[in-house]
């Protein structure tokens, strides 16, 4: 009997370990080569300070190779001759340079296509982001994570970008059902598979964590330093706050509706429906039993008007599903391990 009491306890301490302690992360291939990417847009005062700091950093981790690749987004300064001379005393560097303006996701999506690191590092040129985190970043993510992203827990920004910033990360952290308090932070590490798996385009940078979290990749977070802008201006404008959030919801239907439209536009139908229904039911109730006049009552328009938009909504949706039903294709999807 005694023997069976504690085989009882050990079953059920067992279930409790699953449900609470989260299981530890696989360990991932050691890390032998780094490879940062910096996009730059008229920093050409920054880039000299920024790759004596990585310098030091890579004097710091001399177990790694490193590699820098810096990708002038089009810029109109001396950039391009400050890069020139980097590229001189420090094979290490190297630059691409845009014909014109791209955007941070064009300069991003180029940097991780001639990366050729194990990880890719990520800091934006402006040196508000601290290169001495770089070695932060490795340890985290040898911990067994696929992505890390930066906190600034503490900023030094103007007012507007600050908050804005602060009503961005919460409506995207609850949109999104991801715990990561800054999503658009510049300093991220990137194992290379996430990095080759994810599209970047139009202002995506500010998603990546979200996209690769969809894709089953473990996603992280770490504190690390800010600093105040030294030299140029903020490229921070309103038509990027308001892009940013109009790419928020091409994310959110790209990676959970476009396999399944009628999710989507099925709910938003159906509550449309049930709307109008529920107003031209008490409507007719008034109309039947009290013999209230309809003609003078425009809301048994709009009762008719939001039946008629969610079943066209709803039938959306329907056309949505055969489309993706036989557009359906076998490398939309992204297999781990196949053994056949």
């Amino acid at each position: 009997m005694e023997e069976r009491r504690n085989q009882r306890r050990i079953f059920y301490a067992s279930r409790l370990k699953k449900k609470f302690f989260s299981p530890p992360l696989k360990k991932k291939e050691s890390i032998k080569k780094v490879s940062v990417v910096v996009p730059a847009y008229n920093e050409e005062e920054s880039l000299i300070p920024l790759s004596f700091e990585l310098r030091n950093v890579f004097n710091e981790l001399k177990q790694f190779e490193f590699e820098v690749i810096i990708i002038d987004d089009g810029s109109t300064d001396n950039t391009v001759k400050v890069l020139n001379e980097i590229r001189r005393e420090d094979n290490r560097f190297k630059f691409i340079s845009f014909q014109k303006n791209y955007g941070k996701s064009a300069a991003l999506s180029v940097g991780f296509k001639h990366a050729s690191g194990d990880v890719i590092i990520t800091l934006d040129a402006d040196l508000q982001d601290n290169p001495h985190e770089i070695p932060n970043l490795i340890r985290k993510i040898e911990e067994g994570y696929d992505l890390v992203s930066g906190w600034k827990k503490v900023r030094f920004d103007p007012f507007t970008k600050k908050y804005s910033s602060r009503l961005f990360n919460f409506v995207t952290s609850l949109l999104t059902g991801i715990k990561i308090h800054d999503f658009n932070c510049g300093l991220k590490i990137y194992r290379r598979e996430v990095a080759q798996s994810i599209k970047v385009y139009g202002e995506m940078h500010r998603y990546l964590p979200v996209l690769a979290h969809w894709h089953g990749f473990k996603v992280g977070e770490i504190v690390v330093r800010h600093h105040p802008r030294r030299y140029g201006k903020t490229k921070f404008g309103a038509s990027r706050f308001l892009k940013g959030f109009l790419d928020l919801i091409t994310v959110l239907f790209t990676t959970r509706y476009l396999r399944r439209p009628l999710h989507l536009f099925g709910t938003i139908g159906f509550v449309l429906f049930l709307i109008g229904f529920i107003i031209d039911a008490y409507l007719t109730i008034e109309w039947a039993f009290f013999g209230e006049y309809l003609t003078n009552r425009p809301m048994l328009w709009l009762g008719i008007l939001l039946i008629i938009l969610g079943m066209q909504t709803i039938a959306i949706g329907l056309i949505g599903e055969m489309i993706a039903h036989h557009a359906q294709r076998v490398e939309d999807y992204h297999i781990k391990h196949i053994k056949l």
